[in-house]
């Protein structure tokens, strides 16, 4: 872990990304693709960031996957060539998408119904481009996708579509990526592996044999490689990682290959009691939808941060997690066992806790939507920041 002083930072809280362990796990994931016969087509929700795609690729990858067509829209913009879409596209969608697909610059998108292939097929058509049709199956996500069964059915159908082409199948087990239990994460895997297989071979009996096989996440990546179905694998998180993939462990036992690489500078604004300091990343700094985010530099070690609001966090002192624990479930507890605390003259705030000014480092919890609360990673590659911008989150169009 190599963190930038606090004099190369131009403000805070302020994402920053250790480009050295940043290039280590790009060239690790890729590694274990080539290693396997497996293209990577890295899975760009992760950063929504077109300059890191470009990296990406530049090491290997096919191309980017991402979720929305504004992704897309940035990617192409910053010069990615081949991007899938790996959700169904809203019916305002196919005719930007259609629009991206110039010569040489390969556009796909997933479908789960027959209206979608519908649509992509006339913008396509209107735009004289062909773009690729992947059909989505829900192995047990049940977010999107068809069944098993329903799927020669839409193969047919996008075979016989003008504009569009048969791209292939996507398999996104996002229900297994965080599994605690190891085994379960595993077995559970190898079965949607069996099913896939299954209806690889049915729609290959039926003069439709799939392209493309893409889908697998970096929460199962040794076991998707090792499953001989997938073409391609989709991971995304390996790049930069988060304190949730910690939690679950790595596939199949053992270290991750993967190491952190993201983090947020947080500066202390605030040290009025003797249970905590407070800082100025809060709600808006970290994403609340996986586990806190853990406090890994500036701080004593095993010191908890905890959200206070929409711009404020508290970096608790392990000494004094005595405090959050009298609080208890009393919806006035925290204020009681602060107050008490701070009128306890027996009790000093640790020598060793940060002070205001000095800035402590914080690893997100889950950094897909932590990053989308930026406008840019800011790079360290030991001398210097470098800003690359979060170019892919939404943005509404302008007004005609």
């Amino acid at each position: 872990m190599n963190l930038p002083p606090a004099t190369a930072l131009p403000q805070t809280p302020l994402l920053v990304v250790d480009r050295a362990v940043l290039e280590r796990n790009i060239a690790k994931m890729q590694a274990l693709c080539d290693a396997a016969g497996v293209r990577l087509r890295a899975h760009g929700k992760t950063h929504k960031c077109s300059t890191l795609g470009r990296l990406i690729v530049a090491r290997g990858a096919v191309g980017l996957c991402c979720q929305t067509v504004g992704e897309a829209e940035a990617y192409v913009a910053g010069g990615i060539q081949d991007v899938l879409v790996t959700a169904p596209v809203p019916a305002w969608g196919p005719p930007r998408l259609a629009a991206l697909a110039k010569p040489g610059i390969t556009i796909g998108a997933v479908v789960d119904d027959e209206g979608q292939i519908d649509r992509l097929s006339d913008a396509a058509v209107a735009a004289s481009v062909t773009l690729d049709v992947v059909i989505d199956l829900d192995l047990g996500t049940h977010r999107a996708g068809v069944y098993p069964h329903e799927a020669l059915a839409l193969a047919r159908a996008a075979d016989a579509a003008p504009g569009v082409r048969f791209g292939g199948l996507q398999a996104y087990l996002g229900h297994l990526q965080h599994l605690d239990d190891g085994a379960l994460r595993q077995s559970a895997d190898e079965a949607a592996f069996a099913t896939l297989k299954a209806l690889v071979a049915e729609l290959t009996a039926a003069g439709l044999p799939p392209p493309v096989v893409t889908g697998g996440g970096t929460g199962t990546h040794t076991f998707d490689l090792a499953s001989g179905v997938f073409t391609e694998l989709q991971a995304g998180s390996y790049a930069v990682m988060d304190v949730e993939y910690d939690a679950c462990g790595a596939p199949g036992g053992g270290d991750w290959p993967f190491e952190p690489a993201l983090f947020v500078a947080s500066t202390v604004v605030s040290a009025r009691h003797k249970s905590h300091v407070v800082c100025d990343a809060g709600f808006k700094a970290m994403s609340m939808d996986g586990p806190p985010a853990a406090v890994v530099a500036g701080a004593a070690p095993g010191s908890l941060w905890r959200p206070m609001g929409d711009e404020h966090g508290m970096i608790a002192h392990p000494a004094t997690l005595d405090v959050l624990k009298a609080a208890g479930r009393d919806p006035l507890g925290f204020d009681k066992a602060v107050a008490a605390a701070d009128a306890d003259p027996a009790r000093a705030w640790p020598a060793d806790a940060p002070k205001v000014g000095e800035v402590v480092w914080l690893r997100p919890g889950h950094c897909d939507p932590t990053i989308n609360l930026y406008d840019a990673l800011h790079v360290w590659d030991g001398e210097r920041l470098e800003r690359w911008a979060v170019d892919g989150r939404r943005v509404s169009p302008s007004a005609p």
